[in-house]
């Protein structure tokens, strides 16, 4: 996996642009900290690309939203309690 930034992305696109198929994966850096992943793509396989990018930050969240639950304490609430809470906020949310 290469890094580049995005002052190499200004500057020498098409040396970036070539390498890419190679590479197949370019982390797009700003100030040193990433921002972007650049990966190659084609017409036949766009819509599944696509979806497995989708798929795998869907999942990065539930894990982060597990975690957060064991870290404080709430995952162990009863479906009461969780549709209590949903309840609450939708209406903080409307006010």
């Amino acid at each position: 996996m290469r890094f580049v930034t995005v002052r190499d992305l200004r500057t020498t696109p098409a040396k970036i642009w070539k390498s890419l198929p190679e590479e197949q994966e370019l982390i797009l850096t700003n100030n040193g900290k990433p921002i972007a992943l650049i990966t190659p793509l084609g017409e036949s396989d766009l819509e599944e690309t696509i979806s497995a990018v989708r798929k795998a930050r869907a999942q990065a969240a539930m894990q982060q939203m597990q975690l957060s639950s064991v870290n404080s304490s709430t995952y162990d609430m009863s479906m009461e309690e969780i549709d209590a809470e949903i309840a609450s906020y939708r209406k903080e949310r409307h006010k």
